[in-house]
């Protein structure tokens, strides 16, 4: 018997997902996972720790020259990574 309205397996996934409230976490995830690529390898490597709460990236840095750099980028990193996400995940990033 063949139901008359079937779904991929992907969008049965991203139904779940959505219903379940994990989507935004699962986002959230990716980003901080793909912070390297976004940024490059040498603003990375002075990384020491990345994480996101409340939509607020929070970014600690080793680095007082690359933090005052990320200041001035701050506006167009927040764009980039919301690009990347596909929504608006990030709404302000603090540099520490």
């Amino acid at each position: 018997m063949r139901r008359s309205k079937t779904i991929s397996l992907a969008e049965a996934i991203q139904d779940y997902l959505r219903e379940m409230n994990l989507e935004k976490g699962l986002n959230e995830t990716a980003l901080i996972s793909s912070w390297e690529e976004i940024v490059g390898k040498a603003i990375a490597s002075r990384t020491s720790r990345i994480y996101i709460k409340d939509q607020i990236l929070y970014v600690h840095l080793k680095s007082s020259v690359v933090r005052n750099e990320l200041m001035m980028l701050r506006q167009a990193l927040k764009e980039k990574l919301n690009a990347k996400a596909g929504s608006e995940i990030i709404k302000d990033i603090v540099l520490r």
